[in-house]
């Protein structure tokens, strides 16, 4: 081989060498990521720092400040660290009425101050009335009703029809009626399965008129509750306005015959 032919290819070794390591490196070449920053309005409006359970009592290291966008935080009740800087000491010894999620916001309709209410008439809504019945295990779905559960409220009481025999009715009072506590419990605890086991009262929410006359009904026989399943929340929470406390319901009645002889009647509910 001629010494022009062993440098021509001596040359284009080299010049193929390179370009293959110039290749190499365009591909391998790291991406510059190029960060832009963008101002936005922004505030620094007061939030919870942990869970605040229903009922807690509220102190200043529960919560703390976080950048919100403003835009965001002219909602009713926010409270911002430009309108009220010491919002955390003015919040401490404060109830929640509603609870708390780490990180949301805290407004001023959440909390209520000490002296305001008790915790119960701080989680009741406007208009609405608390008033407890008795409960037992056998008029209560087993104790098994938690507090924010929704159910019917039915009576039981005797009476005498007009042929002189007594007998027991029963009688819809409420429907879709909330549930605020069972015995002193207002809320449900995470992991338990079922309320206070010796509670002896249920405490419901309902309107004036209805409390009224579940006071009167609680005179005049056994309440139980019976509970309704969660796809039913939205149902009719009206009462049974026209309920005749003197009208015998003869149709929810059994009669017991005894060696052919009228017994009392015992209803079915």
């Amino acid at each position: 081989m001629k010494r022009a032919q062993i440098i021509g290819i001596s040359v284009a070794a080299i010049a193929g060498l390179a370009a293959v390591v110039l290749v190499q490196r365009m591909v391998n070449k790291p991406v510059q990521t190029k960060i832009v920053e963008t101002t936005i309005n922004s505030t620094e409006v007061l939030i919870a720092r942990v869970d605040i359970g229903l009922g807690q009592v509220a102190t200043d290291n529960l919560f703390r400040w976080q950048s919100w966008p403003a835009d965001s935080a002219v909602g009713p009740g926010f409270v911002t660290k430009k309108s009220n800087p010491n919002a955390m000491s003015q919040f401490s010894g404060s109830i929640a009425r509603a609870p708390i999620m780490a990180g949301e916001p805290v407004t001023t309709g959440k909390l209520i101050k000490a002296g305001q209410g008790g915790i119960l008439a701080a989680i009741l809504p406007a208009g609405m009335r608390a008033i407890s019945t008795k409960i037992k295990e056998e008029t209560a779905v087993g104790r098994l009703i938690m507090p924010n559960d929704r159910v019917d409220v039915i009576l039981i009481r005797r009476m005498r029809s007009r042929s002189g025999t007594e007998e027991y009715v029963s009688d819809m009072l409420f429907s879709n009626v909330r549930v605020l506590a069972i015995g002193q419990q207002i809320e449900t605890k995470e992991g338990k399965k079922s309320a206070e086991s010796n509670a002896a009262t249920a405490t419901v929410e309902l309107t004036a008129k209805q409390a009224e006359m579940l006071a009167l009904a609680n005179s005049m026989g056994e309440i139980s509750l019976s509970l309704r399943s969660i796809a039913d929340l939205q149902a009719d929470m009206t009462p049974s306005a026209d309920l005749d406390f003197n009208k015998t319901k003869s149709s929810n009645a059994v009669r017991v015959m005894r060696y052919g002889v009228k017994s009392r009647a015992y209803g079915v509910n």
